[in-house]
């Protein structure tokens, strides 16, 4: 099964969804991950309290990226103040296979920007 899960995950890497940028936004954020490099950008466009577009942008490794893709996915409709409480079991549950503490940044990264874009919250989610 997880064969199954790296290849989703190598396909979100390959080819992003909702990557790129978006002009006009609401609402943006960028960060870092410190340990290893990667970086990510959010645009979103908001309306009648839900996230009604969004783009990613930046660079890192496979898990960085595609988490960006594949949670962007699920991000589109759903209401700004529901982004708030999302925390790190959703994003490691949308990526389906184990993270090893160390890659755990790097997966969680793409939440962090979009907490901090939709509540100013910038903190590595829990």
């Amino acid at each position: 099964m997880d064969a199954l899960y790296r290849d989703y995950i190598l396909e979100h890497y390959k080819n992003p969804r909702n990557f790129g940028e978006l002009e006009p936004h609401d609402l943006d954020f960028h960060d870092h991950n410190p340990l290893c490099g990667d970086e990510l950008g959010v645009h979103i466009v908001v309306e009648d309290g839900k996230v009604a577009d969004l783009r990613f942008h930046g660079q890192g490794c496979a898990i960085s990226q595609a988490a960006a893709s594949i949670t962007s996915e699920e991000l589109i409709g759903m209401p700004v103040a529901e982004v708030e409480r999302l925390g790190a079991d959703w994003v490691i549950d949308q990526l389906g296979i184990d993270i090893s503490p160390t890659r755990r940044k790097c997966a969680l990264l793409s939440l962090k920007v979009m907490r901090g874009a939709t509540t100013g919250d910038a903190s590595w989610p829990d």
